[in-house]
Formats: C-alpha cells, structure tokens, sequence
C-alpha cells in the first residue's frame, strides 16, 4: 500500500518518509490547511513550512527537503501534530528528514548532528543529560572559540543550580543499555 501512494503520486522520496516514519502514511491526507505553520513557534525561521515540506516530499525533491533548515527549526513542541485536522505526525516526520539527512550527509549549516552525536554519547554513559559536559565536549570539538561567548549563560545556569559539575549515572543504566542494544538491532534490521 506505501508503494502504491508513491507510485500514484510518482515520488520516490514520499515512499522513504512514509517507510522511516511510524504512522507517516497519513502524509498522503495532507490537505495544504497551513495549521502546521501557522502553529509553529519557529516557523518564521524555517526555509519552508511543514506544509511546504509535504508539497516537496510528493514532488520527489528529495535534496531540497533534506538540505533544508526545516526540520532542524522544528522544536518538537507537537503543536502542529495536535492541531492538523488530518492527525498527520509532523514532529515525527521532522525527525525522519533529520535522520534521512544525517545518514546521507545532507544536514548542512547546522550543528544538530554533532550536538545530537554528544547528547546520545552521554545518554548512553549516563543515562541522561550532563549539560557541563555536553556544552564543553560540543564546543570544544565544534566551535572552540564560541565556547568564550557561552561562559556567562554557563555560570549562572551554575550559580542557579540547573548545571551540575559532575555526571550522575541512573540507577539500572544496565537496563537502558539493554534497550538501546535492541533499538539498534532493529534499526539495523530495517
């Protein structure tokens, strides 16, 4: 069924969105309403609205969508997911033409991949977040000399008690390791 919304609608592209994407075959619902833009608190700093996006996707341009900043703009509030009137899953569509963009080398002018790469490397240790440690790594093998501007929003994260100096590792990380273990497993599969 996937393979014949691409081949009705001729895109290629369409067919991989609908495939990376839980639920993704209610694309093809999309009605061109605008609520996901217009719902979008980033959206005036995104090259193209979600709904732009989906135009895109149907006409098989796929290196336009993913060379984009659209889905990099996309701050996974879910507010266009609540409000389309077709219960298309556009934050999630966003993360698949992050992954899709990624995987082929097509996320440029962003620092999302290597800040998603520092993230996940302290999840995986940790189990969580360690901000010091994800700004100072992120900075310091990214962007060294920005690392000076971002000193004073460090500090008074600090001094206001959202910044630990040290990692705290979760309890049962044995159990989170397992379950990342698997989830690549899978990925791999597909």
């Amino acid at each position: 069924m996937i393979t014949q919304h691409a081949e009705m609608r001729g895109s290629a592209f369409l067919d991989e969105v609908i495939e990376a994407t839980p639920g993704g075959e209610r694309i093809v619902h999309c009605l061109q309403c605008g609520s996901c833009g217009g719902s979008c608190p980033n959206g005036a700093d995104m090259q193209y609205t979600p709904r732009t996006i989906f135009a895109m996707i149907n006409a098989d341009k796929r290196e336009d969508v993913l060379t984009s900043n659209t889905m990099w703009c996309c701050v996974s509030c879910y507010f266009c997911t609540t409000r389309c009137p077709q219960q298309i899953p556009i934050t999630d569509i966003m993360y698949s033409l992050k992954r899709l963009a990624i995987r082929d080398g097509l996320a440029r002018d962003t620092d999302a991949p290597a800040l998603a790469k520092t993230f996940t490397d302290y999840v995986e240790k940790y189990g969580r977040s360690f901000e010091l440690g994800l700004a100072s790594r992120f900075y310091l093998l990214n962007k060294p000399f920005a690392m000076v501007k971002m000193a004073p929003m460090g500090l008074s994260m600090f001094t206001k008690g959202r910044m630990a100096l040290r990692p705290h590792k979760i309890k049962k990380l044995d159990q989170l390791t397992a379950i990342i273990k698997k989830a690549r497993e899978i990925g791999e599969k597909s």
